[in-house]
């Protein structure tokens, strides 16, 4: 469903559109040939030729406290044809802290630069590819990175300005000028203003964090594993996600006279920012979710399941706002970590990428839009569709746990439990610890399972777990997992690459100059034999348990509820297999240990999980009338245990984790 402004926009884009090509085709073609409205851009325009430029674009911001307000340096690549015929082009924008720090893309690309300081390889493929086909590809570097003036300020006001600014210059209500320092002034007229940003893991993000704003110009976004919100990225529900904040983060991108004259910034940062968990003012400016009415771009999103990084709770958040407010969306959903669709879906991705900005830029009647709504990976290389999502059908059921035969052994059911069971946390232990023995009694998690299902069973969307927990200490860290238990093959997002290969054969995605390769090294899935997956996953401090901005004391032998967000996915588990819940303490590798060795002794009759099942409780009943039996004892192989965690929003390069 389009939101009616949009809607009417896009209406009057495709009427001058569909005119202004009619009256082109009419002078250049045959009368046959010019009834027919084009489809796709093609790559008629000369990449050898292309203009390269840069601009610096006034934010309007002092960050770094100069007395000047901050430029952020723009790199542009652009056909010179329409220019020189009179016609203006849209864009395709990616605004980034890493072009000159870390890289981009799996093979750590780097902006450079010919002496008379214009750009020469732009990362990634976009300006290749889409250049000749009519495109302006611009690169801006966010303010205290590479070129640019100001501070890094990891999602704030100062990195959401560097790329909104830029959407105004090229609408003609910034001012841009032709050099770092200088006063003479660079304007945009070689463009209709009408911008997409695109962008993976912090550069998507700006993309959401821009899209925010409402800014008018920006007609869509592609965020891929982007986060929609900073608390989130470092906290869940209070629980450390690191062992450090969002400050490493700014020293890491930030250029070398940045860090010089941003020390106060840098300052701010950990003042806003404290390790307790508590949610402070320097998060709402970073919660992108809280303005996702705003939006008025189409959102296309891509995010991998298993990404623990940027874990899916953030998609899955911003997901479900954007369908509240009637957002124009589309989502691939892939089984990979913190990967790129060009790195597991190359040239399925490059194809609907493209016909995806030639509707929305282009404003092309290609059908992309009637096209389902999601692409799901239900095996490597496998992949479904869904023409909403999550289904029309889907439904929350809430399933309970209950007490089996051992201690910490349970069942999964409708039907609500009775009694207690009891784990002590152990920081040395982590999911695939508790779900290798689910259907043993160990002391560190308590674990439920349903019968062997006698149908597949659908979750879709994100699941919540309700835990009534009494610690022995001040202090506890609270894990929920929801597990597929049974044989399957699956991408091995544990190992390095997080799903994929890095090959040594490349595949072309445009023409390229001795400067700017458009040839990139092809992958290929690895995969791993797995007896179990644990396909989604929550966290969260229980002194966070009656706020979830403000954390306090535990009093031992108290009982506490709180709810933990489950990570958003799309499972199915198969006949023949388990669906589990686990509930323990510290995820080793995905959070931190609480202060204290708490022992938590659970009431089963207040602890539930609401999960998204396609069917709703009646097709879970169906699945699960089936026989109990199950091999008692057995220790399940999964995937390598989470490595450390990241700290970095960043690339997978070369298939290894940074």
């Amino acid at each position: 469903m389009r939101t009616p402004a949009r809607y009417m926009r896009l209406i009057t884009w495709r009427s001058l559109a569909t005119a202004a090509t009619a009256a082109l085709m009419a002078t250049l073609l045959t009368p046959a040939a010019a009834h027919s409205a084009p489809r796709e851009s093609t790559p008629v325009y000369s990449y050898d030729n292309a203009v390269r430029e840069s601009v610096w674009v006034d934010t309007g911001l002092d960050g770094d406290s100069d007395g000047r307000t901050d430029r952020v340096a723009v790199d542009i690549v652009r056909p010179s044809e329409p220019a020189q015929q009179g016609r203006k082009v849209p864009v395709i924008m990616d605004a980034s802290p890493y072009y000159s720090c870390c890289g981009r893309g799996n093979e750590s690309q780097r902006k450079t630069y010919d002496a008379d300081g214009n750009v020469v390889q732009m990362p990634l493929y976009y300006d290749n590819y889409f250049v000749p086909r009519g495109y302006a590809f611009v690169a801006v570097d966010l303010a205290g990175t590479n070129r640019s003036d100001g501070c890094v300020d990891v999602g704030g006001r100062s990195d959401v300005q560097s790329a909104k600014a830029v959407v105004d210059w090229l609408n003609g209500r910034g001012k841009g000028y032709t050099s770092r320092t200088g006063t003479t002034k660079a304007k945009a007229g070689w463009t209709n203003g009408r911008t997409g940003m695109i962008g993976k893991s912090y550069d998507g993000t700006i993309a959401n964090g821009v899209a925010a704003t409402g800014v008018e110009g920006l007609e869509t976004i592609v965020p891929i594993a982007a986060i929609s919100s900073w608390y989130d990225y470092y906290f869940a529900k209070g629980a450390p996600l690191y062992d450090s904040g969002p400050e490493w983060l700014s020293d890491y991108v930030e250029s070398p006279d940045a860090r010089a004259r941003c020390a106060a910034v840098q300052q701010k940062i950990v003042d806003g920012a404290p390790r307790t968990g508590d949610w402070t003012k320097f998060w709402t400016e970073r919660d992108y979710v809280k303005d996702v009415r705003k939006v008025d771009a189409s959102v296309f999103v891509i995010h991998g399941m298993q990404d623990l990084n940027v874990r899916p709770k953030h998609f899955g958040q911003w997901w479900d706002g954007l369908a509240k407010n009637g957002v124009d969306r589309k989502i691939w959903l892939s089984q990979t970590g913190h990967v790129d669709p060009f790195d597991f879906r190359r040239a399925a991705w490059a194809d609907t990428l493209h016909r995806w900005f030639d509707h929305e830029l282009l404003g092309y009647d290609n059908g992309v839009d009637d096209e389902p709504m999601a692409d799901i990976e239900r095996a490597p290389d496998q992949w479904a569709t869904s023409a909403v999502w999550p289904p029309r059908s889907t439904d929350t059921v809430k399933l309970r746990p209950a007490k089996g035969e051992q201690a910490g052994v349970g069942t999964l059911g409708l039907r609500t439990g009775k009694g207690t069971e009891t784990f002590t946390d152990d920081p040395g232990q982590d999911e695939t610890d508790w779900a290798a023995e689910i259907d043993r009694s160990t002391s560190a998690k308590a674990g439920f399972t349903t019968k062997p299902l006698t149908r597949d069973v659908r979750l879709s969307g994100s699941s919540k777990v309700t835990v009534t927990a009494t610690p022995t200490t001040t202090s506890a860290h609270l894990s929920a997992v929801l597990v597929d238990l049974g044989p399957d093959k699956i991408r091995d997002y544990a190992a390095a690459g997080e799903g994929i290969t890095t090959l040594t054969e490349r595949t072309c995605w445009g023409p390229s100059t001795t400067g700017d390769s458009s040839c990139y090294k092809e992958t290929a899935a690895r995969t791993a034999d797995v007896e179990y997956t644990v396909f989604s996953r929550g966290w969260a401090d229980l002194g966070n348990h009656s706020s979830a901005t403000k954390g306090e004391p535990l009093t031992p032998g108290k009982a506490y509820t709180i709810t933990l967000d489950l990570h958003a996915s799309d499972h199915v588990v198969p006949a023949g297999h388990r669906l589990a819940l686990i509930v323990a303490g510290t995820d080793q590798g995905l959070i931190d240990p609480p202060s204290t060795t708490p022992t938590l002794t659970v009431d089963l009759s207040r602890t539930s999980a609401s999960v998204p099942l396609v069917g709703g409780a009646a097709a879970f009943a169906r699945a699960t009338s089936g026989s109990s039996y199950i091999t008692p004892g057995a220790v399940l192989d999964g995937v390598g245990e989470p490595r450390a965690t990241h700290r970095v929003p960043g690339d997978v390069p070369g298939g290894t984790d940074r």
